[in-house]
């Protein structure tokens, strides 16, 4: 064993090494600086061309042959259409070895075949343009298929219609993925790179309640933490909370007069947001008291030791309320708030006033203008105090220079698309982040609205809290539960189990099967559907496939022993469509890791029930006779049941749904 991978190690050096050699020479023979100073002259230039074709040729068989020794080595699943894109750029690249970064467009394709490669088109046009007379897109089709190199994974390639390349998939490969996914798990495709990323939502404001503006981002973000995770990304996950600011000289100022001994014994306060509305009042038509609040901050900011204990104690009991709804919801946070860049907001004021990065306005404020926007970023106000500005602009340094984030996201409604985008520009412009190492990007969304289209709110107009939202969804889930009479057959355990699966899987799915970018309509009846795209519908659809194996009486046990042994057999028309949609899998995870668009994962859930509800009614897993015992178990259509309901449980991970044994 330790040979082979010397050998396998030494080939790669090899080809490697005639790779760097290759590019070299292409580089020489593109560049007509080189070309001139290598003393090369016009008539031999037509000879060296066609030796960059050659060239080119090579590096494209050479990079073929890394990529197959590669995935000899793989532990991750296959995409699929990463494959194929693979190796229809290397057919390219072959075919017409005078385009630069040619198109590879492939697509899966459900009617005509497996795959589609569209390219042909495109390509037609750009040899039209560049010989000066039109190019048959078919033709141009006909040449890419000739030179795809032979893989194992599809068994034809045919050219249709006005230049399409249609591809089939192998049945032996297919079956033997599906038993891979049996032995090995559902396995995330493999990362180029590991990368180091951190990610920001949620973020409620201390000392307020969650309400249903804080859905979207906490969803939202957590399913693309948990996705991030399971593809092997180091992710830190931060609650960026508010809390700094005028809004705590007005809570301590009430709390000093409400509750003169706080230092020594705990105020009694339950609720949080009656005491921030009465604190509020007061500062709304008080001036003494506003003169008072604003004392307050500045004490506070200056870490004064009762008023830093009593911005303590406000954000314990906040955060005490809001830790309740994540521990509902499932989810995990670092809670890192305003306060944690006090200081760091400080060295970064100085250090923009010594480079001239800011500049003062006529109103005393401290300002930095970003080239490309009209609206300047505010570093300070006239009275010296920090902003939103200078806490997001000492944020995104610190996650990149101190937490080394390679990537990082900012799950935040679509609304603060502007101001975040004048933070990133200006990040880039003071050197702190290189686009060329740093994926930096907004996960904006939009709106909930009511079923009036209007943003939802509670009949008496108030913003909905989202610990109230959760309470009505776990009612009506039970509603809905014992409407099918689940109640008489599930114990209490169970029964509480499924209503809070059935409610929080529910309100969560609604909101991912969603496109994030668009406003929606928030409905419990919708989302309680057991029909359609819902998460009730895929959690009754998981629970009665995982119960199929139960019924034939066979074990988990036995399931384990039959992958290693038993062929996966796909000769119906039903078991050939249910073992290619499992496969797409690793597709979808490649798309959502480029757009993050967690919708595209619920179409693929709903995509696959709805193939396995087809093969189940076409091909019997179990045979019974006529008293209803047990004839024939048909162990290999068992078996793609398995690695549909892993596949399915693994999505539910990643959008944070969570199944139930029984239902």
């Amino acid at each position: 064993m330790e040979d082979e991978m010397d050998q396998y190690l030494l080939r790669l050096e090899q080809a490697e090494s005639e790779i760097d050699h290759l590019k070299n020479q292409i580089d020489v023979l593109q560049d007509p600086a080189k070309l001139k100073a290598s003393g090369v002259v016009s008539p031999e230039v037509e000879k060296l061309q066609t030796e960059n074709s050659k060239l080119k040729y090579q590096l494209n068989h050479l990079k073929m042959f890394l990529t197959e020794e590669q995935a000899k080595q793989r532990t991750g699943a296959i995409s699929l259409q990463l494959m194929l894109e693979d190796v229809f750029r290397i057919a390219i690249t072959s075919a017409f070895p005078q385009l630069d970064n040619p198109p590879v467009l492939v697509t899966p394709s459900a009617k005509m075949a497996d795959y589609q490669c569209n390219s042909a088109m495109s390509l037609a046009q750009q040899l039209g343009s560049s010989q000066g007379k039109k190019v048959n897109p078919r033709e141009v089709a006909q040449a890419i298929v000739e030179k795809l190199p032979k893989a194992d994974f599809y068994e034809k390639v045919e050219v249709a219609g006005p230049g399409f390349i249609n591809v089939f998939l192998s049945k032996p490969f297919v079956a033997q993925e599906i038993q891979t996914t049996l032995t090995l798990g559902v396995r995330p495709p493999t990362l180029p790179q590991k990368k180091r990323v951190v990610i920001d939502f949620s973020s409620p404001n201390i000392a307020k309640e969650m309400h249903v503006g804080h859905l979207r981002s906490t969803i939202i973000g957590e399913s693309v933490s948990r996705l991030l995770e399971w593809v092997g990304h180091d992710v830190l996950r931060i609650n960026h909370l508010g809390d700094w600011g005028t809004q705590f000289g007005m809570l301590i100022a009430h709390l000093q007069d409400k509750f003169p001994n706080f230092l020594t014994q705990t105020p009694p306060i339950s609720d949080l947001q009656a005491f921030y509305k009465e604190s509020k009042s007061r500062f709304d038509v008080d001036e003494e008291f506003k003169k008072r609040a604003y004392q307050c901050v500045v004490q506070l900011q200056a870490y004064e030791p009762s008023h830093y204990k009593a911005w303590q104690m406000i954000y314990k009991i906040s955060m005490n309320e809001f830790n309740k709804v994540y521990d509902r919801l499932q989810v995990t946070l670092t809670d890192r708030g305003e306060s944690f860049y006090q200081e760091r907001m400080k060295v970064l004021m100085k250090d923009l006033t010594a480079k001239g990065a800011v500049e003062k306005d006529e109103e005393g404020r401290w300002v930095m203008f970003v080239p490309g926007f009209n609206v300047p970023l505010m570093m300070t106000k006239s009275d010296g105090g920090f902003t939103y500005d200078t806490s997001d602009m000492a944020c995104i340094r610190q996650r990149l220079e101190e937490e080394k984030a390679d990537w990082i996201l900012y799950v935040v409604d679509s609304g603060q698309g502007t101001h975040l985008t004048t933070v990133f520009e200006a990040a880039r412009q003071l050197g702190w982040m290189d686009r060329s190492k740093h994926r930096v990007e907004h996960v904006g969304f939009g709106v909930v609205l009511g079923e009036d289209k209007k943003k939802f709110k509670t009949r008496s107009g108030d913003t909905v809290r989202l610990v109230d939202l959760l309470d009505e969804g776990v009612r009506r889930a039970e509603a809905k539960l014992k409407e099918k009479e689940r109640d008489k057959v599930l114990s209490p355990e169970e029964m509480q189990k499924a209503k809070e699966s059935v409610a929080y899987g529910c309100i969560k799915y609604a909101d991912l099967a969603h496109n994030r970018t668009k406003d929606y309509v928030f409905s419990f009846d919708k989302m309680l559907d057991d029909r359609g795209n819902t998460a009730a519908y895929l959690l009754y659809a998981l629970t009665r496939i995982r119960s199929i194996a139960r019924l034939a009486k066979v074990s988990p046990e036995q399931l384990k022993a039959a992958a290693q042994t038993t062929p996966v057999d796909l000769s119906h028309g039903s078991e050939w469509k249910l073992a290619k949609c499992v496969l797409r899998f690793p597709d979808v995870v490649v798309r959502i890791l480029d757009d993050l668009c967690m919708h595209t994962l619920c179409e693929y859930l709903y995509d696959l029930s709805s193939v396995f509800t087809e093969f189940y009614e076409n091909c019997y897993c179990v045979e019974k006779d006529k008293q209803g015992q047990i004839i024939k178990v048909n162990m290999s259509r068992l078996l793609l049941c398995e690695a549909t309901a892993d596949t399915i449980s693994t999505a539910f991970h990643i959008l944070g749904v969570t199944p139930v044994d029984r239902m």
